[in-house]
């Protein structure tokens, strides 16, 4: 092989790994700070999102934080109430959760046999979903039925909208900001696992939904 030509496959080479490193670098970039990819694991959030949906997840949305952190560099806004936001659970921060913010900071929150009460007026509740009809006592569990609690500063009380079948702020506790990821966006792609059809595997119907 003459020298030009071992020249010439040594150029390739060196083009394809420069190339391989700086996708790999700009990925990192984004996963660190705009984007992350989140997967539904659980049926906490249904109707809303299903288990094996897919999402993206702004990570701009409310904070900008040391890669691979919860150092908080930059505060950017605090979610509304009615956003669905991945924040870092509070009892174990190493595992990601995903709920609806319900009340922010000096809001006074109440459940009286499921129904939520917001500074002292029943909310619209048109994301819950009840699936158990069965009213526990407050004394036996806060699920459906819990004292008044005023959210502190920085901090949210989130819900999943799955109410009776959601391990949210009313068994563990308030968010606090520092632990906030980012506002969900919008399912990029659905795998239904237990579907008996190969061909209906795919979610075709949710692919491209926004997060509402």
């Amino acid at each position: 092989m003459k020298d030009s030509q071992v020249n010439r496959t040594k150029s390739k080479t060196r083009e394809y790994i420069e190339s391989f490193i700086i996708a790999a670098l700009i990925a990192f970039f984004v996963r660190s700070f705009f984007i992350q990819a989140f997967k539904i694991p659980s049926s906490s959030m249904e109707p809303t999102l299903l288990i094996g949906d897919h999402l993206l997840v702004n990570r701009l949305s409310y904070v900008v934080k040391v890669p691979f952190t919860d150092i908080v560099l930059f505060n950017l806004g605090k979610p509304e109430r009615g956003e669905v936001i991945v924040f870092r659970y509070p009892v174990d921060t190493s595992k990601d959760f995903i709920k609806r913010v319900i009340a922010r900071e000096g809001d006074t929150i109440e459940i009286k046999n499921k129904v939520i009460y917001l500074n002292g007026s029943a909310i619209n509740d048109r994301y819950g979903y009840y699936s158990d009809n069965r009213l526990l006592p407050g004394f036996l569990s806060p699920k459906d039925n819990m004292e008044p609690v005023t959210v502190p500063p920085d901090s949210y009380f989130v819900m999943g909208d799955n109410r009776d079948r959601s391990l949210d702020s009313r068994f563990w506790g308030f968010v606090h900001q520092d632990h906030l990821v980012g506002r969900a966006l919008i399912i990029y792609f659905s795998w239904d696992g237990k579907s008996h059809n190969p061909l209906h595997y795919i979610r075709w119907g949710r692919i491209g939904r926004l997060i509402k």
